[in-house]
């Protein structure tokens, strides 16, 4: 895992599926759950899917707050 992998949690949108448009970091533990028994896709959004799915499998999503926080901030102060 890379640390910045965290902050792409919070920031990237699925791009496919079910649940396309939302935050990688706010897909359901059974979506992601399902995944993992069926396998990951390959590439950065695999790795992403495998990461958030072992942070909610373990309960560490609370880890991501303080990176929504962040990330929040940061696109507030790129707006016009």
């Amino acid at each position: 895992m890379h640390p910045e992998d965290l902050e792409l949690l919070v920031t990237r949108i699925m791009p496919f599926g079910k649940y396309q448009g939302r935050l990688m970091a706010d897909l359901p533990g059974h979506y992601l759950n399902w995944f993992a028994r069926n396998g990951f896709p390959k590439g950065e959004i695999g790795r992403l899917l495998a990461l958030m799915q072992e942070l909610d499998h373990n309960g560490l999503r609370p880890l991501l707050t303080p990176l929504r926080r962040s990330a929040t901030s940061r696109e507030d102060d790129s707006k016009p």
